[in-house]
């Protein structure tokens, strides 16, 4: 059995105002909007996985402010933040850490990599090598690494924000499917409409400088976030119809791979979060419904029938969901 340390602790400033689980979500979605225009769809997304303790892949366009988008969360909350720029020199021991031997002391000292914080961004994780890739499994999954034998926990929270190019771009490696399926969420940013491209042109008429983004929350806060969710009612007949709609992944002719029940689970966890996110204490249908895209369609691989016909996961989704049973709820 590998050895196991105690646990990474982050040390809070002192002085910074404990926020409610009501009042987190919209605090921190202020101080994104003032980075990001025009995306605030997008933010509560970003927001909803912070809430589920789940990770996100970001995957857009290069210039579209996925970066800046993971760096005002970040700067929202008073944790640690690391961000590692993959390329295809990176090394697995970049991500997860490294043991070096110091003969003249006869001690083997660890060097802390990248997962060692409360929020990493991979930006631009299919610009490096599957071998690399892999090296953040065990930390998404199990929230450890282990480097020689060793295991070492990470920080609570822990929330992996990876951004990607699209995988026709040159020089970029697409993510395997056991990677993509410890995402709770793929969102895309998409291109801003026009009132929203000319607030972003009057914001960078004098060089473009990023406006600053104070910590509105501590780590304690969003950890308090995390148990309120705890608290929202998944009732059972919610539930069977989460069960429907992944299990329909399963039996559709366009669909080669389907969902797992990992992806029940994060369907399920992601619609508590628009609840909770709502104001709500209970999960709706439409909950559901919202949170189907985003938590299932990069964990489907469609038949060739299906790209022969122009059909893509959304689609598929979609069709799933307008022909399976809505149940009715109206409480918890």
């Amino acid at each position: 059995m590998p050895a196991k340390e105690s646990p990474h602790e982050t040390r809070m400033p002192e002085g910074t105002a404990k926020r409610s689980p009501n009042e987190l979500p919209a605090d921190v979605k202020r101080n994104i909007e003032t980075v990001i225009v025009g995306k605030g769809e997008t933010a509560d997304l970003l927001l909803i996985c912070l809430m589920c303790g789940g990770h996100v892949l970001i995957e857009d366009m290069p210039g579209l402010g996925k970066t800046s988008l993971v760096a005002a969360l970040a700067a929202s909350v008073d944790g640690s933040f690391q961000r590692i720029q993959f390329t295809p020199d990176v090394l697995p021991s970049d991500v997860t850490g490294f043991t070096i031997y110091h003969p003249v002391t006869g001690e083997e000292r660890f060097y802390q990599g990248a997962v060692m914080c409360n929020i990493l961004l991979a930006d631009e994780l299919n610009r490096t090598s599957p071998k690399t890739q892999s090296a953040l499994l065990q930390a998404m999954q199990e929230g450890v690494v282990t480097v020689d034998g060793v295991t070492r926990e990470l920080p609570r929270p822990f929330m992996v924000c990876a951004t990607q190019n699209p995988v026709e771009q040159a020089g970029t490696y697409p993510l395997p499917e056991a990677q993509l399926d410890r995402f709770l969420m793929r969102i895309h940013m998409g291109y801003p409409s026009k009132s929203d491209e000319i607030s972003i042109l009057e914001r960078n008429k004098k060089g473009g400088k990023t406006a600053a983004v104070s910590p509105v929350a501590k780590v304690e806060d969003v950890l308090a976030l995390q148990e309120a969710l705890d608290n929202i009612v998944c009732s059972r007949p919610v539930m069977s119809y989460i069960v429907d709609i992944v299990g329909r992944t399963r039996t559709h002719e366009d669909v080669a791979l389907s969902a797992s029940p990992r992806g029940a689970i994060a369907l399920m966890r992601a619609s508590m979060g628009r609840a909770l996110l709502s104001g709500r204490g209970f999960v709706l249908p439409d909950d559901v419904q919202a949170m189907a895209r985003h938590t299932l369609c990069h964990r489907l691989i469609l038949s060739t029938r299906a790209y022969t016909q122009n059909r893509d996961a959304e689609k598929v989704l979609n069709d799933i969901i307008k022909t399976t049973p809505v149940p009715v709820v109206s409480g918890p």
